[in-house]
């Protein structure tokens, strides 16, 4: 076994994907101080005098409560080298949960404990199915009233169709949370809340004798529902959760730092390892062979003070050493790789070199592009990560007309992150081009960077259509004439993108031309 390959596996790389409001933010936090990589935990929504989310940096998530932009956290733990992408919080911003899920091995999807499976956690879960990474399940917020624990297994079962395996099971309903059942060692672990609750919490190991005696009642029924378990089967099975047929599934509170040491421990455990991934010919690359390399997320401006554009790579194959020279597939250009860190939030350490599985933040990557391959040696080129169906379509104009120069720069930039899909047409020209976003509120962060980056306020108008569809250019012409629709060119790619304003206006359009090319983007749930 070469080094690459023992290196590889024990990279554990994954995301934690849920509702907005489940706990997200304050998971990571908990996760990272299990792992020693910061002293005290944060939180979104935590009292005064503490501190918020390391990785929430950008004033409107600071403001709104929310994670809008991605960051990569590495930490060890046992041995184990953990990559933890974090992804963006709100429904909005699925498109770029969507890249950065591109970039993992398994996801952990985290339930609060009395809504269940809501609809952002289940739209998050199928772009899983889609992609087939395994899903590890965490019912978060145990500590508060909520549903029983047997009813969120049957409800996971029938909206994902994976059969859940408790690896852990809670001692207390919720809201009285003591503890859990550790069913890998057949182990009751009580936990107790530090002052604060941004300290680890303390985890008491107790025999079944000192359960019944301390616990009592709420002990009994956890014992029993345990054994239920067990006859019915629902024990955890490796093949079937890498093969995405099963989800483990563990409780706890992030908040109060329950359960997450045991869900780390799941990780080392059962959180499968980078595996070669196929390039655009579907051959898997070997772990082992030169360097390759994924980018699923450019970010800039991260940093204030330094006004930097930063790739997110995901390491595929090969050993990265900072300094190297790589191939920019896209253009055949040399890259060159002097400034490599690892980034989370606005903080930063520089990586000398990484493995199969590890993230590498590209710093001043003003060529890279979401869905760009880098590589050393022998040409490979991986799949390229489509773009969602916009459904928000908005013009916006420079409201100074000197700073133009600006205004262009700054929805370039905005493009070139994937912000927003950028749309142009001849009749509309460059003064006003039109985005298109998943949601809403991908505008709002469009006018605040402009604004606090690029100094340039603009303002923006809502167009009256909802639905856009893939044509070619035959197609075009015949669509610009129908009423309630206006074909555009999507800058970043030259697709030919057709507006709509309902589904209805392309169905009767479809009826009257028949032969037209209308396709689909991806995560479109419509006809």
């Amino acid at each position: 076994m070469t080094a690459i390959i023992q290196e590889a596996a024990r990279r554990r790389t994954f995301a934690v994907i849920s509702h907005p409001d489940a706990g997200k933010s304050t998971m990571t936090e908990a996760l990272a101080l299990h792992a020693s990589a910061i002293t005290e935990a944060g939180a979104v929504h935590g009292k005064a005098g503490r501190r918020g989310v390391t990785s929430d940096w950008m004033d409107m998530e600071k403001a709104r409560g929310i994670s809008i932009t991605s960051a990569a956290l590495r930490f060890e733990y046992r041995g184990h080298m953990f990559n933890l992408v974090d992804t963006p919080g709100h429904a909005d911003f699925s498109e770029d949960t969507y890249r950065v899920l591109a970039a993992v091995d398994c996801a952990v999807m985290l339930l609060d404990a009395a809504k269940g499976m809501e609809p952002q956690t289940l739209k998050l879960f199928e772009v899983c199915r889609h992609r087939r990474i395994p899903v590890i399940t965490f019912v978060n917020k145990w500590d508060r009233p909520g549903r029983e624990a047997l009813e969120l297994l049957d409800e996971i079962q029938e909206k994902t169709g994976l059969r859940p395996t408790p690896i852990t099971w809670p001692i207390g309903t919720g809201g009285f949370f003591h503890g859990v059942v550790d069913r890998v060692v057949d182990q009751a672990v009580r936990y107790t809340r530090t002052p604060g609750g941004a300290t680890k919490a303390i985890e008491t190991e107790l025999t079944p004798e000192q359960a019944l005696t301390e616990i009592g009642e709420d002990w009994e029924r956890a014992k029993d529902e345990v054994d239920l378990l067990s006859a019915i089967g629902s024990d955890h099975d490796q093949k079937a959760f890498e093969a995405h047929e099963s989800t483990p599934v563990l409780f706890g509170a992030a908040l109060n730092n329950f359960g997450v040491g045991r869900l780390l421990d799941a990780m080392v455990d059962i959180a499968p390892a980078p595996a070669p991934r196929p390039d655009v010919k579907d051959d898997p690359r070997p772990l082992d062979r030169p360097f390759s390399g994924l980018v699923f997320k450019v970010q800039a401006n991260m940093d204030p003070s330094h006004r930097d554009r930063i790739a997110f790579v995901r390491v595929c194959s090969g050993r990265f050493e900072r300094g190297m020279v790589l191939t920019h597939a896209a253009t055949g250009r040399p890259f060159a790789t002097k400034y490599a860190q690892s980034v989370f939030g606005q903080e930063r350490a520089t990586i000398d070199e990484a493995f199969p599985g590890d993230v590498v933040g590209l710093v001043n990557a003003t060529a890279l592009r979401p869905g760009d391959t880098l590589y050393d040696g022998s040409a490979v080129e991986f799949p390229r990560i489509p773009s969602f169906a916009p459904e928000h379509f908005w013009t916006a104009r420079c409201r100074d007309s000197s700073r133009a120069k600006q205004f262009r720069k700054g929805i370039e930039q905005m493009e070139a992150e994937g912000v927003v899909q950028v749309l142009r047409s001849e009749i509309r020209g460059d003064q006003s081009p039109v985005l298109a976003a998943v949601g809403p509120m991908q505008f709002d962060v469009v006018k605040h960077r402009l604004a606090g980056e690029f100094n340039t306020e603009i303002a923006m108008d809502r167009l009256d259509f909802s639905l856009a569809r893939i044509t070619d250019a035959e197609s075009a012409p015949v669509l610009a004439r129908q009423r309630g629709v206006e074909v555009f060119t999507r800058a970043i790619d030259g697709e030919l993108l057709a507006l709509f304003t309902d589904e209805w206006r392309m169905r009767g359009v479809l009826r009257d031309h028949p032969g037209l090319v209308l396709k689909a983007l991806l995560a479109d749930t419509r006809g």
